[in-house]
């Protein structure tokens, strides 16, 4: 702390007219000094590269973007191809933000359908690990309109926030997920006493954040009021990937195809569809009769879907990406020293696990801890370095477990 008299070495202001005045071995400086001084530090020394500073040749093209995917999600073709195209459109677009001619190029935000455990959020997710931009998860769920219990439509853009260190500029080149879309479709077309806060109304108050608005937002989320600090961020560069379930969307798309979910016949103008994979079919109608409204939907032009897991691909997912499954176990054994193997038996008997619980990828990870939670608990404390997981072992384990107990029951 400096003493009453002394002056800043930069400005030369007292200490009577400075809130605070450093003092260092030959000289002294103020807050305001400080403050300009770390500002000037942050713009010459380059930080972490994002993506408003990449070149358009440094931008991934398509292709590339797709095979980056390929090494942590199996399969999906269809979803890479149309996220990989949007995203290279838009970050293009964000560099290109200067054209000689007056051709405005507007951003397309992305809705995919598809069951649990498909791959939504781990595509959204690995996007964002290749571009380096600041990615945010947001749950639909707990959206209300603004007065009402539960999170601000504005919560979403205070995780991005978050997820940027509050540095404004990033946050709005970066890319928000906004998952479980399908649970704040509208209700019924019924009047009811009841007001739908979780529904249309949360539809309503995304149209702005969607198409690309300035909107005021609280850095530490919560309620607004009015003497809180406020952040203003545009979101005309925010790219919205928003995911859904879609829950019982394939009898609209049947009904639509004039085809029958369950039944014998068939006339001759459907026999060529493929009743095991309606979402294939999927058009913007079939997400305005399930209850999205029109307005949100056209915010939300590129509409693709995800097919369900078939044997093959659970197999595949479960050894062959980067981040599978059972090479996070084999890592975690190694951290103790332990080498863990399997046989090939095991994986099958997985998978046929993870078909019986029809919960998609999800599945799979609660099926190997079951099998694998006495080894975990026991071998950090024991002597022995080498462990293999026999058919027998995995069953009997899986058998005696909490979670094959409750599918019997259900």
């Amino acid at each position: 702390m400096a003493k009453s008299g002394e002056s800043c070495t930069f400005c030369g202001r007292s200490s009577r007219d400075v809130n605070l005045l450093i003092n260092g071995i030959s000289g002294a400086i103020c807050d305001d000094c400080a403050q300009q001084a770390y500002e000037i530090v942050k713009e010459q020394i380059p930080g972490k590269k994002s993506s408003f500073s990449l070149e358009q040749e440094e931008l991934p093209k398509p292709e590339d973007i797709k095979t980056f995917l390929d090494q942590y999600v199996i399969g999906q073709d269809d979803a890479k191809r149309y996220l990989s195209v949007a995203v290279y459109n838009h970050y293009k677009r964000l560099i290109q933000k200067i054209t000689t001619d007056d051709v405005e190029i507007e951003k397309s935000n992305i809705i995919m359908v598809g069951a649990t455990g498909t791959g939504k959020t781990l595509l959204a997710r690995t996007i964002a690990k290749l571009l380096h931009v600041p990615f945010a998860i947001v749950d639909a769920t707990v959206l209300t309109e603004a007065g009402y219990v539960g999170e601000d439509i504005e919560s979403i853009l205070t995780r991005l926030l978050q997820a940027a260190d509050y540095d404004v500029e990033s946050a709005q080149r970066g890319i928000v997920f906004i998952d479980e879309i399908d649970k704040i479709a509208r209700k019924s077309d019924n009047p009811s006493i009841t007001r739908d806060v979780s529904g249309e109304g949360v539809q309503q108050g995304l149209l702005k954040l969607l198409e690309g608005s300035i909107v005021n937002v609280p850095p530490q989320g919560g309620r607004k009021h009015p003497e809180q600090k406020m952040i203003a961020v545009d979101t005309k560069n925010i790219l919205f990937v928003c995911g859904g379930a879609f829950d019982g969307i394939e009898k609209k798309i049947a009904q639509r195809l004039n085809t029958r979910v369950v039944g014998y016949t068939a006339s001759d103008n459907t026999s060529q569809i493929d009743r095991n994979n309606l979402l294939k079919y999927i058009t913007p109608t079939d997400l305005k009769s399930f209850g999205l409204i029109p307005e949100i939907i056209g915010r939300l032009p590129i509409l693709t879907y995800l097919n369900p897991l078939d044997r093959t691909t659970l197999r595949n997912i479960l050894t062959e990406p980067k981040n599978s499954i059972i090479k996070q176990y084999v890592k975690l054994f190694e951290m103790d020293g332990i080498k863990l193997t399997f046989d090939e038996s095991v994986y099958e008997y997985i998978v046929d696990k993870a078909l019986e619980f029809k919960l998609g990828a999800r599945g799979l990870r609660s099926i190997v801890e079951a099998i694998m939670m006495d080894a975990m608990f026991s071998m950090p404390s024991a002597d022995e370095t080498e462990l293999h997981i026999t058919l027998d072992y995995a069953t009997e384990k899986f058998e005696k477990s909490d979670v094959n107990r409750l599918q019997a029951a259900s």
